[in-house]
């Protein structure tokens, strides 16, 4: 009972990879999942953190800053669909690039007497977060 996973990981600035795929791992906000062929319908949200996609070449892990995804089966066939705002594929994570935008961010924010509840501070926040975010999973990726 073999059937074809295909998936697709965009943004809205690029599609970033779309392919035949046996899985595709990544986090919710209820936990860890797998889908696989044969998936049955859903749609869900995602959080920051790697979506991996197994294909039979090998791994491939991007990078993505919140989103969804959407399963559709048609058949013998199933689609995967990730939407995040933002995404990169792990393998080109600029280090000197993330390390520059979390001292700009970190400083931004150390200016600030009242960060309280500024929202003008959010995308500042947000910068932050994609920073520490890159930093850490360049730091779990092998060079």
């Amino acid at each position: 009972m073999a059937g074809t996973l295909q998936v697709e990981i965009l943004t809205p600035e690029a599609a970033l990879w779309s392919g035949e795929a046996t899985a595709l791992m990544a986090r919710s906000s209820d936990g860890q999942f797998t889908i696989l062929a044969h998936h049955t319908s859903t749609v869900g949200d995602l959080v920051a953190g790697v979506v991996r996609v197994q294909t039979s070449e090998g791994e491939l892990a991007f990078l993505i800053h919140g989103g969804f995804f959407q399963v559709t089966p048609d058949g013998d066939s199933t689609r995967a669909t990730v939407l995040a705002g933002v995404g990169e594929a792990v393998s080109s994570i600029d280090l000197a690039r993330a390390q520059a935008a979390k001292e700009a961010a970190e400083v931004a924010l150390g200016s600030r007497s009242d960060e309280s509840d500024d929202d003008s501070l959010t995308p500042v926040r947000d910068a932050l977060a994609r920073a520490e975010l890159r930093l850490a999973q360049s730091a779990k990726t092998p060079s």
